[in-house]
């Protein structure tokens, strides 16, 4: 057969395949057949394959999936791309890195309707399922005209003849007690829930026990189906509700108690997202456990006997006292306020109830201000539905004075249960304020939605400066930094993405008076419709200059104005929204000129872009002068 290989000679280079226009209103599947072969051992810089999804209307690709483990056979990669009413392309790219050796080549690419773990295991790939191999017993293709051991069952499930194929495990070989066979399906790689169905025959000496379980990226093993002990000598339907919110793997396993066991084949695995019980009730949705405090409290409450302990407090723009972490212009809670603190005082903020035995990731923003010791001023515990304590799960140790941080934990909880917040006055002497916002729950432990795909479109800065360079003119540059800028009283105190990772600024005292720093982003696919961008800006120092974004367009000579801020506007990072439209190829740029003194630090931080009009509007509509308020804080 045929295959299609990157041409390696191309050092650092990226070889494109595009798909045709493709359209599918059901979910579908995508097989891909692969292989990274290399010589060397290890490379800094490993050759990569990728593969994106290119819908219509949207500025950015989204990437599916990436590999650059090499190997010396072909192998398979399942993804599921839900079902969708826009065109789409897809797109491989073979990236080449460093090494000369690396050759990389694509065998088959299939795009089928249905699940990626539906199998009916007629085709030689076996849709990505995988035997984990043990010594004595493992899973084996049967049927296809293969007699290969007596006990084999004469016609498969799906073709109900003796050509169709099966999968099976045989105890002939069985040398030790409670031995393991391990059919492991493709990991899902979107959320589904619904009911899974498979056939199964069974036949039995002595016990065999085969068992289905779900298991995460941590690893963790939930079973979800067990055979009773009834025999079957003909193909029994077996049905099992199945809910992955994050990425699982299905384990079929047999064990075994001796070789006179028997053997289990396995057919027809499908997949419906119906579940199978007559089980009502949505699936639970973790966007209800969450709050931004921008309207109210949302599911989030306080308990009368504690006392007013959190308040919702909104600080107009000030350079003295930082805003909300969601924009810069709203709420946030805060605990310890002048009218509640007394010695010894406890604030609780209760949480919703979560469903029990489901992964949760819980993320927050917290800021302390005019603490002496900041260790446990602030806790996070998991109540019982009765509001009995079961643990604390966090605490704060030490964080920088008044940066809005990020903190995450992961938790699962066998029962339902409320995650509470809890502040906490240690004593009338050492009571500081306590500010937290921007609370989100979301399924699955916090390190696999690490290794989730980046949002296209996003860019925080982190890891690099995506598809930003700069375009030097000058000595006037943007620098990617964490932590303080150097300059007393001017730039940020932490980034806005966690408060301990990276941001774009200028420094102030390596420029001139009215010198410019441009930060200029790729060619960015035009589209037919509005978009909006967003971004947080940080102006505070009683020299700050200019920041303007510009959008050009292909072939024009011309940089469009779409938005301008003057002068020193808070100490807070301050939420941007700007509202355009290019059908063309086009470049965002961001343009900061340096103000009268060297107080003058510009920063910005968590660039979005997104297809469609902004949802709200902008807080600020004029762009520099104070209003006479600036500086008062609203309890």
């Amino acid at each position: 057969g045929h295959y299609i290989s990157v041409d390696t000679s191309y050092e650092g280079e990226k070889a494109v395949l595009s798909s045709p226009d493709l359209y599918s209103e059901e979910w579908s599947c995508v097989r891909l057949i692969y292989q990274i072969a290399t010589t060397s051992d290890t490379s800094p810089d490993p050759a990569r394959l990728n593969l994106y999804l290119r819908q219509e209307g949207e500025s950015f690709d989204r990437l599916l999936w990436s590999a650059k483990e090499p190997s010396d056979s072909w192998l398979i990669a399942s993804l599921d791309l839900t079902n969708s009413t826009k065109k789409y392309k897809l797109v491989l790219e073979g990236e080449m890195g460093q090494d000369k050796s690396t050759s990389i080549a694509v065998f088959e690419i299939k795009i089928t309707s249905g699940y990626c773990i539906e199998c009916d295991f007629e085709e030689n790939h076996l849709c990505g399922y995988v035997n984990r191999w043990n010594p004595n017993v493992n899973w084996f293709v049967g049927g296809g005209n293969i007699r290969n051991s007596q006990s084999i069952l004469p016609k498969d499930h799906t073709l109900n003849s003796a050509l169709g194929h099966y999968m099976y495990v045989d105890s002939v070989y069985v040398k030790h007690f409670q031995e393991v066979a391990q059919l492991i399906s493709p990991r899902t790689t979107a959320p589904v829930s619904g009911c899974l169905s498979f056939y199964y025959q069974l036949k039995q000496e002595s016990s065999i026990v085969f068992t289905v379980y779900l298991r995460d990226m941590s690893g963790f093993y939930e079973e979800i189906w067990k055979t009773d002990s009834a025999l079957n000598a003909d193909w029994a339907l077996a049905e099992v509700d199945f809910n992955a919110p994050y990425p699982m793997e299905v384990i079929f396993e047999v064990a075994f108690n001796s070789a006179k066991g028997g053997y289990v084949a396995l057919d027809d695995i499908s997949f419906s997202p119906v579940y199978c019980s007559n089980q009502t009730g949505a699936p639970f949705n973790p966007a209800s456990a969450g709050c931004n405090f921008e309207e109210d409290l949302c599911n989030f409450y306080q308990d009368h006997k504690d006392g007013p302990g959190w308040s919702r407090v909104k600080v107009k723009r000030n350079v003295y006292r930082a805003g909300d972490h969601t924009t810069g212009f709203g709420y946030y809670l805060l605990a310890n306020t002048k009218f509640t603190s007394q010695p010894g005082y406890i604030g609780r903020l209760y949480g919703p109830t979560l469903p029990g035995n489901l992964q949760f990731c819980l993320r927050f923003y917290y800021a302390l201000y005019g603490f002496f010791k900041m260790s446990g001023t602030l806790a996070v515990y998991i109540f019982e539905e009765n509001h009995v304590v079961q643990e604390k799960i966090w605490s704060v140790l030490d964080s920088p004075k008044g940066v809005w941080t990020q903190a995450e934990i992961s938790f699962k909880k066998p029962m339902p249960c409320k995650v509470v917040f809890v502040s906490w006055c240690k004593s009338f002497w050492d009571c500081g304020l306590v500010a937290l916002d921007d609370v989100s729950l979301s399924l699955g432990s916090c390190q696999a939605a690490d290794l989730l795909l980046p949002t296209p479109g996003e860019c925080t800065f982190e890891k690099d400066e995506c598809v930003f360079t700069q375009k030097k003119r000058g000595r006037g540059s943007w620098h990617r930094k964490r932590g303080p800028t150097p300059t007393s009283y001017t730039g940020p105190k932490g980034d806005h993405t966690t408060g301990v990772g990276y941001y774009m600024y200028i420094e102030a005292s390596n420029m001139v008076y009215g010198q410019r720093a441009y930060l200029v982003s790729r060619s960015l696919r035009g589209t037919s419709g509005k978009l909006c961008l967003t971004f947080f800006y940080h102006m505070y120092g009683a020299g700050t200059g200019l920041l303007s974004v510009y959008l050009k367009k292909e072939g024009d000579d011309e940089e469009i104005p779409l938005w301008r801020r003057t002068g020193e506007q808070s100490i807070s990072w301050l939420r941007g929204l700007i509202e355009y439209e290019s059908d063309t190829n086009y470049q965002i740029i961001f343009e900061a000129i340096r103000g009268v003194s060297i107080r003058s630090d510009t920063a910005i931080d968590d660039i979005l872009f997104q297809a469609g009009p902004c949802l709200e509007v902008e807080e600020i509509q004029f762009s520099s002068g104070y209003p006479d308020s600036l500086n008062e804080i609203e309890y």
